[in-house]
């Protein structure tokens, strides 16, 4: 039986690597039950489970109570009879009730960078600092040294971009930014991209021409326009950017804008509005007057 100090440790492994889980304690028992106070047990959000607390239905119940927690983000304190005197029974006859916390530890959002160019290196060290879990996929080996991209970000030159895209499972609060170094490269990756969806953002660097080549292309294929024309591309907030660093800012801004919701208009802008002007307008005149 994994003890708990071993579920401990593949609790701070899954942390580690980015994999959502939730952990499921013993928190009270009444009566007689398989397993006593303090037990646990680590669910993942596919469904595989590490150490047990009582096992049969009860156990199946727990695991699917908790992969529902893992999706909502929202703890669950909840009482299991295991005796068939309760309306909420399900079959167990130990005679006692068991009720269990379960705790979600969801994995950060995913930035997911296709190339590992200067744009990319830039983006990898924004994301980092802004709490993203950052991968990176470029088939150059020599780009993906720890120089370029310092631990913890994830540098992956194999598989192939879109086989990546297409084994993962994506949420709304994950970044799929498309920077590589040929259009060709991030054609495929946007394509597995919409072919997979579930990612909050969708972005691919390139001059107008690139972009609508691409497009294109993709809607030749059977991609619709209307899925297409919410890729963000040419990417990012138009701030004059140039440099690496200052095309980070542009997208990093532009990915927050998206993933809340927001409509990325410069905060001044609501004190501007018809009757907050003219009271700023006044005082002003009242200082200068």
């Amino acid at each position: 039986m994994i003890q708990g100090e071993v579920i401990y440790q593949l609790l701070l492994d899954a942390l580690k690597t980015g994999e959502a889980c939730a952990l499921a304690t013993i928190a009270k028992v009444t009566g007689s039950t398989p397993r006593d106070v303090g037990a646990k047990m680590l669910i993942y959000q596919d469904g595989r489970s590490a150490g047990t607390i009582g096992g049969g239905k009860f156990e199946s119940l727990v695991v699917s109570e908790a992969m529902r927690a893992i999706s909502d983000g929202k703890s669950i304190l909840k009482t299991y009879p295991l005796h068939e005197a309760s309306e909420n029974s399900f079959g167990a006859i130990c005679g006692g009730e068991v009720t269990v916390l379960i705790e979600p530890q969801p994995r950060p959002p995913l930035f997911c960078l296709v190339g590992a160019g200067h744009c990319s290196q830039a983006l990898a060290k924004l994301a980092n600092e802004c709490g993203f879990a950052v991968d990176v996929l470029d088939d150059r080996e020599e780009l993906l040294a720890p120089v370029y991209f310092p631990s913890p970000v994830l540098c992956l030159s194999n598989p192939a971009p879109e086989e990546f895209i297409k084994s993962r499972r994506w949420s709304q609060r994950d970044a799929l930014v498309l920077v590589s170094r040929n259009y060709h490269i991030d054609r495929e990756a946007l394509a597995a991209a919409l072919e997979t969806g579930g990612m909050g953002y969708i972005g691919m660097i390139g001059s107008k021409k690139k972009v609508m080549q691409v497009f294109d292309e993709l809607a030749a294929r059977g991609f619709s326009r209307e899925a297409l024309t919410e890729v963000r591309a040419p990417i990012g907030i138009d701030i004059g950017a140039d440099s690496p660093a200052e095309i980070a800012v542009s997208v990093m801004a532009e990915v927050f804008m998206v993933s809340r919701d927001t409509s990325g208009r410069p905060l001044r802008a609501s004190l501007l509005r018809s009757s907050r002007k003219e009271r700023i307008l006044s005082r002003n005149a009242a200082y200068t007057g």
